[in-house]
């Protein structure tokens, strides 16, 4: 093996190449044996440290600066994927939560620092280590529909608080260690800090807000200016004698609002969760000392399984306080102990500066390793059994105070009636660029709008030069106009109301949505060529970016036979949303216009109650039934963990797929795989994705 080593040559680029060739094919197969992609970035670590093969060094400039920078963009997402908006409903029992999430732990981690011998310091230090939690079982709960709960919300909120405190801590009591800790020290330490937590919070979010009204759609540079905003808040923190990671934390709040949810964002966490965050966790693997890993799970057993049945005993305590206090069912208690009990992000990257810095022991370092490891694997599982049981939250249901989609022919509600007036024509804009889909598209559209008295705006868009007599232009000219006449033939053979419209861009998704905007329209209907890659066909630019600027719903199509011959349509119910109605909506209005049968699938887990899905099904029943509507529909609740398998059984007897899309998220900076993603993936028959703005 040293012989094989000895062949590979040294140097940053080659421990980079390492470094990718790790991330790219580690995290898959540790998911494969479902464990977390994380624990395989771990073992990687220490397989290829000095440990093992030795390919790797911890202590090279490369891997310092690699590891320190995943170190921060941890943090910095950890802040930026917390929820504000739901934060601020209900932020004071968010407190209350975070509070005793935080002190439970706190003190049952700093009992056991002393019980085992060490000073207040490490003791404390230990129990703010505890006091945290990573939301690892967002994704479950996000799947089971039941975010809206208020137990959940409030767990998500108090993240704030339990990471906002451990870093807190950790500060302090780096502070102390190193000597620099008085009453005066302190005070001033105090209020340094709150100086530049306002600065940050309130300073970063008005330059983005301002910095991203001033360049408009320019994403690079926003994206730019979101990460020069992550590590100057990151050097002001150094500037105070404050860990890095709590600068980074404070810089994910502020910039959550001036992002929002769009594609800048996405962006920012996509480049942590493939690139910077996975560096982090291979740099903990090559810091572990595997043999003092093992004499730690020995002749330290009792501490580290003190540690682990301390964190999940004081996360309990903490929820059944939070029950008492505002009167909580139990299964939302359980839940919300099983989203506290995962400690992986501000847990790792504190115990790693405290050891760094001399606070704790490695001894201790390596129990926080076992920690993560037990926790992200119980933590999830536990969220899945608990969450499982808990009712979609009443709210999401209530259709008086909101307008679904298009509905001009029937007002069932004269005081709330739908967004569209009934004297307004349903309009449909259809880019048209593919000769190979535009039949199918045009047809498609046709079928809408002759259902509902409508109209098309074909939409061919010439790629802009900087010279208007360039003869590109005039070729692109011309061949947008042909398309534009073959799609108005098309139409006439409908009987439907066709207005061209031929624009000259230089971004093809803002002639689209831009055009839809002026246009009033009701839906766009777009496809995708069978040449393009699927990662293309989803995460594509221009898709992505209409879905993002579009004013209206969004249909991306890839159809396999004609429109006129799709009868029998699947679509996935995953819960009671308005975006999940709207998409039925789009189901009914499409099998009304042809004579189509819809069976709405509902996949739910194995362990949900039979009550619970008999009242899914009967209020599913209610909200799609429409008066006077031949549509036949039928409602199947299959309990099953394998979503993928039972929609890809379903398929197999349907002429259409409908998908909600939805984007991926991040927890704990690695990505979660998308049950979209993997049904598209596999599905033979025709297929339509339907978005909504800003999704």
């Amino acid at each position: 093996m040293e012989q094989i080593t000895n062949l590979i040559p040294e140097g940053p680029i080659v421990e980079f190449t390492l470094l990718l060739l790790v991330i790219l094919t580690v995290p898959p197969i540790f998911e494969k044996l479902r464990l977390p992609g994380l624990i395989g970035l771990l073992v990687a670590g220490v397989v290829l440290g000095p440990d093992g093969a030795k390919l790797l060094n911890p202590s090279t400039d490369t891997i310092k600066l690699l590891s320190d920078i995943g170190k921060i963009y941890l943090m910095f997402v950890a802040g930026l994927e917390i929820d504000i908006q739901q934060f601020r409903r209900t932020k004071n029992r968010s407190l209350g939560f975070g509070l005793a999430t935080f002190l439970v732990p706190m003190i049952v981690g700093t009992i056991i620092g002393r019980s085992f011998g060490f000073d207040w310091n490490p003791s404390i230090l230990i129990g703010s280590l505890l006091a945290s939690h990573t939301l690892l079982g967002y994704p479950i709960v996000n799947r089971l529909g039941v975010v809206g709960n208020e137990a959940i919300i409030v767990t998500i909120g108090a993240t704030i608080f339990t990471d906002i405190g451990a870093l807190l801590v950790l500060a302090i009591c780096v502070s102390f260690n190193a000597g620099e800790f008085t009453a005066f020290s302190l005070i001033l330490q105090l209020v340094l800090l709150g100086l530049y937590s306002a600065g940050v919070l309130f300073g970063v979010e008005w330059a983005g807000k301002e910095y991203f009204r001033r360049t408009g759609d320019e994403e690079g540079n926003q994206f730019l200016f979101v990460l020069l905003a992550l590590f100057l808040a990151a050097v002001g923190a150094q500037l105070i004698n404050v860990e890095q990671i709590v600068g980074a934390f404070l810089a994910g709040l502020a910039v959550n609002d001036v992002v929002g949810n769009g594609p800048v964002k996405e962006k920012v966490e996509f480049v942590g969760s493939v690139l910077f965050i996975p560096f982090f966790f291979v740099g903990m693997g090559l810091l572990l000392d595997i043999n003092g890993f093992i004499e730690t799970l020995t002749t330290s057993l009792g501490l580290t399984l003190a540690i682990v049945f301390g964190l999940i005993g004081s996360k309990f305590l903490a929820a059944w306080v939070a029950k008492l206090l505002y009167g909580y069912q139990w299964i939302e208690t359980l839940t919300m102990w099983s989203l506290s009990v995962p400690q992986v992000a501000a847990t790792l990257a504190a115990a790693l500066v405290g050891v760094q810095q001399g606070v704790i022991t490695a001894e201790v370092f390596n129990t926080v390793i076992v920690l993560m490891v037990v926790t992200s694997i119980i933590g999830p599982l536990m969220t899945a059994r608990f969450a499982s049981k808990l009712p979609v939250p009443q709210e999401q249901l209530d259709l008086d105070n909101m307008s679904i989609w298009w509905e001009p022919k029937e007002v069932e509600n004269p005081i709330n009636p739908p967004l569209a007036k009934s004297d307004d024509l349903f309009t449909i804009v259809v880019p048209i660029s593919n000769p190979l889909t535009q039949r199918y598209l045009i047809q498609m559209a046709a079928l809408l709008a002759r259902h509902e008295s409508g109209q098309i705006i074909p939409l061919s868009v010439a790629r802009a030069h900087v010279h208007m007599d360039e003869p590109q232009l005039d070729l692109a000219l011309k061949e947008s106009r042909q398309s534009l006449d073959r799609s108005v033939q098309m139409l006439e053979e409908f009987h439907v109301k066709a207005k061209p419209e031929l624009r000259i861009d230089d971004d093809i998704s803002h002639a689209i949505s831009r055009t839809a905007r002026e246009w009033e329209s009701n839906l766009i209907v777009m496809g995708w060529s069978p040449k393009m890659g699927l990662r293309s066909r989803l995460f594509g630019n221009l898709i992505n970016d209409v879905f993002w600027a579009s004013h209206c719903p969004v249909a991306v199509m890839r159809l396999i036979d004609e429109p006129l011959n799709i009868h029998r349509l699947l679509v996935p119910v995953k819960n009671l949303s308005p975006q999940t109605l709207r998409t039925v909506r789009f189901a009914q209005l499409f099998a009304d216009a042809n004579s189509g049968e819809i069976t709405l699938l509902h996949v739910c887990a194995r362990r949900t109650p039979v009550e619970q899905i008999h009242q899914f099904e009967a209020d599913l029943a209610r909200l799609v039934k429409r008066d006077n509507s031949p549509i036949k529909i039928a409602i199947t609740t299959i309990p099953d963990d394998d979503v993928v398998k039972v929609i890809m059984k379903a398929a197999q007897s349907v002429d259409l797929v409908i998908l909600r899309s939805i984007r991926r998220r991040t927890a704990g900076g690695l990505a979660i795989s998308n049950v979209t993603t993997k049904v598209i993936e596999e599905l033979k028959c025709s297929l339509i994705l339907f978005g909504e703005p800003h999704s």
